[in-house]
């Protein structure tokens, strides 16, 4: 029976009021034979969007990726859910902010209290939350089958991609996750020995409802950079639903494996570096 711990399931490919429902969570619980433990801050609101479902193998714990003491009492709970062991996490937990989504550095900078704490919150919860969560449930990992860790990241922390087709957008997310990729890389490197596999990979552009309710001025700012993604792929034709996303995702990490030298990489829900 395996056991999947998944961070961030009340929200973006979660579950959220405008997209989509349950995503990574709907998906994998949809297989009875699967232990999913959703890990939220906020508990009723996630049991009232989930109990619909009506699966039992769907377990909800609260925690919070800015508080390490919050996290580390989730490991209790899960253990006792799973009888001390965990086969796959999936951290999709992740602060995705909107005031920097569009301008360059320069214009963030005229507002540097603003950019400082935005940058800080980000590294707080996309690094320093996942890194916590990681060393906090390794130990079960390494009881269980499964023994794979995936990182939802995000084709904008390529540098090559930013440099050549001058994406400035997103510059602190963009930060934030690229960090995470090395820690990811750091974590592989420690743990290649005990035989599991970290893996970053990019659920693609997806459709979470994130440009609903744009101004004026942010839809002409979304023109441009799309004009940069069309520049890049220019077969791309928009974002994707969050089932198209999952879907992807998953079946990138179950192909993925240590034998075919996957660990640490960062790669796209096409299991490449094909980003869109």
């Amino acid at each position: 029976m395996p056991s999947y711990l998944i961070t961030g399931v009340s929200r973006g490919l979660g579950t959220c009021s405008h997209c989509k429902q349950f995503a990574f969570l709907e998906h994998i619980s949809s297989d009875a034979s699967n232990t999913v433990i959703g890990l939220v801050r906020n508990i009723a609101d996630t049991n009232a969007k989930v109990a619909p479902l009506n699966r039992n193998n769907i377990h909800i714990i609260e925690g919070d990726m800015k508080d390490y003491e919050s996290l580390k009492k989730t490991v209790e709970s899960v253990s006792a859910i799973t009888s001390g062991t965990l086969d796959y996490i999936i951290a999709n937990a992740g602060l995705v902010p909107t005031w920097s989504q569009f301008d360059p550095f320069s214009v963030l900078g005229e507002d540097p209290k603003r950019l400082t704490t935005e940058l800080n919150e980000l590294f707080s919860i996309n690094v320093v939350g996942n890194i916590h969560l990681f060393n906090l449930f390794v130990p079960l990992v390494l009881k269980g089958n499964g023994k794979k860790i995936i990182t939802i990241t995000s084709g904008l922390a390529d540098l090559d991609l930013a440099v050549k087709y001058q994406l400035y957008e997103n510059a602190p997310y963009s930060i934030s996750k690229a960090a995470m990729n090395m820690a990811v890389a750091k974590f592989q490197a420690e743990y290649e020995k005990d035989g599991v596999l970290f893996l970053g990979i990019s659920p693609g552009s997806v459709n979470v409802g994130q440009f609903d309710n744009l101004t004026q001025e942010e839809a002409q700012k979304l023109m441009v950079q799309g004009a940069k993604f069309q520049a890049y792929a220019p077969h791309f034709q928009g974002p994707i639903t969050t089932e198209q996303s999952v879907k992807a995702v998953l079946s990138v990490a179950e192909n993925a494996s240590l034998e075919m030298d996957d660990g640490g990489a960062f790669i796209s829900h096409l299991g490449n570096k094909q980003w869109l």
